[in-house]
């Protein structure tokens, strides 16, 4: 079949609008280009519904005569693939569906449904995030926002948020903090890679943790070549009293505000005796803050920070208190240690949306964030009240330990019943960690002295509609 490309000039192929690929293969051009569309069709790369680029469009991005598509695009209306209507254009049937054989294993066994309900520890409720509010504040920041905001960016993050941050940790937190220390990343994982590195560079070769916690955060410890000796947890928290025992540390991983995963903050007297330890051997005190805002039985205990703002690296995060989807946390850091931390960085932000940092500056500046963090608050604090009432009355040979604070509590379980609790659970269709599973087992005599059962129940996940459902099946399955 013959076709003339040589029509009249076409205006330039990205002034159509959408966009469509597609290899035309075959003997002729109409033959190709109504094989090449049937076959997107009906292997589901065009999706029921979706819009076709008009003839005229579809003709100059491929170099094609109109005619050629407006011919192909009524052979398709004929045989039920596509259907045109006058002022709706030319889209897949909606009675299309992608023709791909299923997957052998599928055939012959069901896979097993997602759990009912959710009590891992980690997120909050999602449900909650302020979508209204945000939106405005991303209005408002992207209308004010400089043209430089849109290029690779500084590697410390943007100057707004940086700013917006020192002055909200300070009075919130207690956290001595400048702007130019500040430095912006994607999570706390991120933030404790760049920390290893720069402790690496620094000769630090062990960083000692707390005998209770999550492996993520060790496994990045010792990705770096550290080793990592454990801090024996009590109901104090960590006994920071041994560090002067242990050979070699250079830097210690602390939860003083409320430790993860037994939810007890750490007792002044070690706060002071883990500082003391940093001044007299040049350690450093790396403090994970996750979710110190957010304490329900008197006002928040301050940052570690602030008893000595040189040899304390703060880490704190909107994961918590917004969402963990932001990708947006925060390092305060010592002056000597920013040079470290951009070096290992790099010489330009490439983990978080500028939008994103300037929105959140924005949320904070107007304060919306204190008023998100202070409702929260009082909807976690309902929540752990309604875990502990429904405890009590349904299965009163449990209790809940540690402090009112957080996400999450720790349901102390008769000895010998943890594995068995977690299994049942599973079988009522509820996901919830045990405490052995925080447990660092190469801790030695420090891991094995506080050992005993419990779950560590996160309550602020679940949404309120599957709230009360995942309450009676925990309570179901309380020994």
């Amino acid at each position: 079949m013959t076709d003339s490309r040589a029509t009249s000039p076409a205006a330039p192929a990205s002034t159509f609008g959408t966009d469509l690929h597609l290899d035309l293969n075959g003997p002729g051009l109409r033959a190709g280009l109504t094989d090449a569309l049937r076959e997107a069709v009906r292997t589901g790369r065009l999706a029921p519904g979706t819009r076709l680029p008009s003839s005229r469009s579809l003709a100059g991005d491929l170099g094609i005569a109109r005619n050629t598509v407006t011919e192909a695009y009524a052979e398709l209306v004929a045989e039920g693939w596509l259907t045109a209507q006058q002022g709706s254009g030319t889209k897949v049937a909606r009675r299309t569906e992608p023709r791909t054989a299923a997957p052998a294993a599928a055939r012959t066994a069901t896979a097993p449904g997602p759990p009912q309900y959710g009590l891992l520890p980690g997120p909050p409720d999602l449900a909650e995030f302020p979508r209204a509010k945000w939106l405005a504040a991303a209005r408002r920041a992207l209308t004010a926002a400089p043209h430089d905001a849109f290029g690779i960016g500084d590697a410390l993050g943007r100057v707004e948020l940086r700013t917006a941050l020192a002055d909200y940790l300070a009075r919130a937190r207690g956290v001595y903090a400048e702007p130019d220390r500040v430095v912006l990343c994607s999570g706390f994982r991120h933030g404790l890679m760049l920390m290893a590195h720069t402790l690496r560079q620094r000769r630090v070769r062990t960083v000692a943790v707390e005998s209770y916690g999550l492996d993520v955060h060790r496994d990045v410890l010792t990705g770096a070549g550290l080793r990592i000796p454990a801090l024996p947890v009590d109901e104090h928290g960590a006994r920071t009293g041994d560090l002067t025992r242990l050979r070699g540390v250079g830097a210690v991983l602390l939860t003083p505000a409320h430790q993860f995963p037994t939810g007890v903050a750490l007792r002044s007297d070690r706060r002071a005796a883990a500082v003391d330890w940093a001044r007299s051997t040049g350690g450093w005190i790396l403090e994970d803050d996750y979710d110190g805002e957010f304490r329900y039985d008197r006002q928040p205990v301050g940052a570690l920070q602030g008893l000595d703002p040189e040899r304390v690296v703060y880490f704190g995060t909107a994961s918590k208190a917004l969402a963990p989807g932001l990708r947006l946390a925060w390092m305060v850091v010592p002056g000597k240690l920013v040079p470290g931390i951009v070096a290992a960085k790099g010489r330009a932000e490439w983990m978080s949306s500028a939008l994103e940092q300037l929105t959140l500056a924005e949320f904070i500046a107007s304060g919306a964030y204190d008023r998100q963090v202070r409702s929260m608050r009082l909807r976690y604090r309902r929540r752990r009240d309604q875990l502990v009432a429904a405890l009590a009355r349904n299965a009163p040979g449990v209790r809940v330990s540690g402090m009112a604070g957080g996400l999450q509590a720790v349901v102390e379980l008769p000895p010998g019943t943890e594995r068995s609790v977690v299994r049942a659970a599973a079988r009522q269709g509820l996901t919830v960690s045990g405490m052995a599973e925080f447990r660092y087992e190469e801790a030695g005599s420090a891991g094995r002295s506080a050992v005993r059962d419990a779950l560590v129940v996160n309550y602020a996940a679940p949404s309120d509609s599957a709230w009360a459902g995942t309450l009676e099946a925990l309570c179901r399955v309380m020994p």
